[in-house]
C-alpha cells in the first residue's frame, strides 16, 4: 500500500508513464457522454441517473463528460444526475477534485461509503468511494476506461505435465532481481482459473475483473443502466501481454517493482464469460470503429471550423490521428458494453413478434447490431 505504484505517483499524461485517449482529445470524453445521453434517451429517460466511473485517472474523461450534460442541459432539465468516482488512490482523487470541483470537495468522515464529496463546476454532485460496493444502488451508468487492464492477473503455462502457474521469486544468482518460475506442480489457481476448454498454451487470468464485471451485471440486471468498458484487450486469442511502461517505453516488469505501469490486455471473452448470462454484451469493436459510429468525423470538422490558429489544427489533425489510427490507438483499443436484456430483445418479442416498434440501435455498436 504505501510503495505501490497509484498510491506513490499514477503517471498519467505526458510527463507520466503513459498517455490515455481523454488526454489526447477532448473528442473522446465527448462522445463517451453523448453514448450515455442516447442510451438514456433510448431506455426512456428514467428520472434519475448516477454516472459510474472506475479508476477515474486525472478525472479528465468526466470532466469531459459534465461537459456535454452541461451542453444538453435542458434536455436532462428534468433528470436527477449525479456522479460517483470509484478511486483506491489519494494522491488521483485529489487530483480529480481540483479537476471537476475547482477543489471545492469535502472529506467525509462520518459517511461510511463515500469518503469525500463535492458539487461539479456545473453544479453536479459528486462522491468518491474506495469500492464498487459502496456505491450506493440505483439505475447507474457505469464507465471503466483502462481500469480493468491495471488489475492484477495471474499467469498460466501449459506443461507436458498439466498446467502450472507463473510465479515471482528472488534469483538465487542475484538476490536483489526478481525472476519468474513455474510453480512445481498445480496450485489453486491452475484448479479454478483455467477453463476446461482452453486451447491457448499460456493464459492470463484476472479473477478481480470477473468479480468486477459479475457485480456490474448483477446491478444492472436488477436497477438498470448500462456499462461501457474501454481498454486494450482481446476477445480470447492473446497469451502473454503482461507489461510494464515507465516515461513512455517499455519497462521490464519485474525491475524496480512500483515505479513503474503494469498492465496486461483485458481478456473480453472472460469478461463476456464472467457476465453468466445476466446482461446482454456488445463488442468488443476496435475503437476506431466505435468512435466512427459515434461521429467523431463530424465533430472534428466542426472542432476545425472553429479553430482560430494553424496550431490548433495541426494539434486536434494530431489528436485524431492518435486515436484513430489502427498503428496507434485505434485497434489495440476496444469498446465493449454491458446492457440490460429487454435494451437488445423486447420482452413479448415471443409472443407478438410484429405488435411493437423496432428497437433503437446502440450507439457505437449500431453497426454490429445491422449484422
Amino acid at each position: 500500500p504505501p510503495q505501490g505504484y497509484y498510491t506513490r505517483r499514477g503517471g498519467i499524461g505526458e510527463s507520466g508513464d503513459f498517455i490515455t485517449s481523454p488526454e489526447i482529445s477532448q473528442v473522446f470524453g465527448e462522445l463517451i457522454g453523448i453514448w450515455y445521453i442516447s442510451e438514456w434517451i433510448a431506455m426512456g429517460k428514467p428520472k434519475a441517473f448516477q454516472l459510474v466511473e472506475l479508476g477515474p485517472g486525472r478525472g479528465t474523461l468526466t470532466d469531459d463528460i459534465l461537459r456535454v450534460f452541461n451542453q444538453l442541459a435542458s434536455l436532462l432539465s428534468k433528470c436527477d444526475v449525479s456522479i460517483h468516482l470509484v478511486e483506491v488512490s489519494p494522491k488521483l482523487s485529489e487530483t480529480q477534485a481540483l479537476m471537476l470541483t475547482g477543489g471545492k470537495a469535502q472529506s467525509n468522515p462520518e459517511d461510511k461509503s463515500a469518503y469525500m464529496k463535492g458539487i461539479s463546476k456545473t453544479g453536479i454532485p459528486i462522491s468518491w468511494y474506495r469500492d464498487i460496493q459502496d456505491v450506493p444502488p440505483g439505475y447507474s451508468f457505469y464507465l471503466a476506461h483502462e481500469f480493468f487492464d491495471a488489475l492484477p492477473i495471474h499467469k498460466f503455462q501449459r506443461t507436458e505435465k498439466g498446467w502450472r502457474e507463473v510465479l515471482v521469486d528472488i534469483d538465487p544468482d542475484v538476490p536483489d532481481q526478481l525472476r519468474f518460475v513455474l510453480s512445481p506442480s498445480s496450485t489453486p489457481a491452475t484448479e479454478n482459473f483455467i477453463q476446461p476448454e482452453e486451447t491457448r498454451d499460456h493464459v492470463e487470468v484476472c479473477p478481480e475483473a470477473g468479480v468486477i464485471i459479475q457485480r456490474l451485471a448483477c446491478r444492472i440486471e436488477k436497477d438498470g443502466g448500462a456499462a461501457l468498458v474501454a481498454d486494450y484487450g482481446h476477445d480470447g486469442t492473446k497469451t502473454d501481454t503482461f507489461r510494464g511502461f515507465r516515461n513512455h517505453k517499455l519497462h521490464h516488469v519485474l525491475r524496480a517493482p512500483g515505479t513503474a505501469d503494469l498492465t496486461a490486455d483485458v481478456d473480453f471473452s472472460y469478461l463476456r464469460k464472467m457476465t453468466q448470462g445476466r446482461t446482454a454484451t456488445l463488442g468488443p469493436i476496435k475503437q476506431r470503429e466505435f468512435l466512427k459510429n459515434m461521429g467523431i468525423d463530424l465533430r472534428l470538422q466542426v472542432l476545425l471550423q472553429n479553430a482560430c490558429d494553424a496550431a490548433t489544427r495541426e494539434q486536434l489533425l494530431h489528436s485524431y490521428d492518435m486515436l484513430m489510427n489502427p498503428k496507434k490507438m485505434g485497434d489495440c483499443f476496444n469498446f465493449f458494453a454491458l446492457l440490460p436484456h429487454h435494451r437488445l430483445v423486447h420482452p413479448d418479442k415471443e409472443h407478438k413478434p410484429e405488435s411493437k416498434s423496432p428497437l433503437p440501435p446502440v450507439a457505437g455498436f449500431d453497426e454490429l447490431l445491422m449484422k
